[in-house]
């Protein structure tokens, strides 16, 4: 029977923790650049905003995939 790698387990949960933090701070970076549109910098905090936003949907399957991995082990690949 197969043990959960504890180590693997609590680093898919910072992966977790991350995402959360990237998750929230998208929409603020995206909703500051769409009500400063007169601003210089409109463009590069847009641009900044939805980097941010694939930086999270990135750690989520990060995230998730580092859990499956801890509860059920790599897959081997067969020949």
């Amino acid at each position: 029977m197969m043990h959960t790698d504890k180590d693997v387990l609590v680093k898919g949960i910072k992966y977790l923790g991350y995402t959360v933090v990237l998750m929230f701070s998208s929409p603020i970076l995206i909703y500051q650049a769409f009500k400063n549109q007169q601003h210089d910098l409109y463009i590069p905090v847009l641009l900044a905003g939805f980097i941010v936003g694939l930086g999270a949907l990135f750690m989520a399957f990060l995230g998730i995939k580092t859990i499956m991995d801890s509860l059920f082990g790599k897959k081997k690949k067969e020949k």
